[in-house]
């Protein structure tokens, strides 16, 4: 927000969540009240019409770790229910949700677990 506030002309700023290095940063996205805990902050404190993209990808390492090392979807801490959390919230409809996980062989088949988790709550 610091920054976001130095920027005179704010109609080209943004901002992307990467969902591994939010996890490890301590934000419990995992859980559905620190999910919905998450979001409000962002909101509240930074403004979601400012997030532009969101960086999905699981992570080898747990909650608050600091340690940033992304895992393919549903094999890390994060586990599925996250990413059908995220593939069902309607404040992301539209907006580029960006693949970065690790291992190349397996996107083709990440990307399409991802859209079968659309309309599963």
């Amino acid at each position: 927000r610091f920054m976001i506030d130095k920027v005179e002309d704010k109609s080209r700023v943004g901002v992307r969540i990467d969902t591994c290095h939010a996890f490890t940063s301590g934000y419990d996205i995992k859980s559905r009240e620190g999910y919905i805990e998450t979001f409000s902050q962002f909101e509240k404190i930074i403004g979601l019409s400012y997030l532009k993209g969101i960086h999905l990808n699981d992570s080898k390492k747990e909650l608050a770790t600091r340690v940033d090392r992304h895992d393919n979807i549903g094999k890390g801490f994060l586990g599925e229910d996250t990413f059908r959390a995220l593939m069902n919230d309607a404040r992301f409809d539209n907006m580029p949700l960006i693949l970065e996980t690790p291992e190349e062989s397996l996107w083709e088949q990440e990307i399409r677990t991802l859209y079968s988790l659309v309309g599963k709550k």
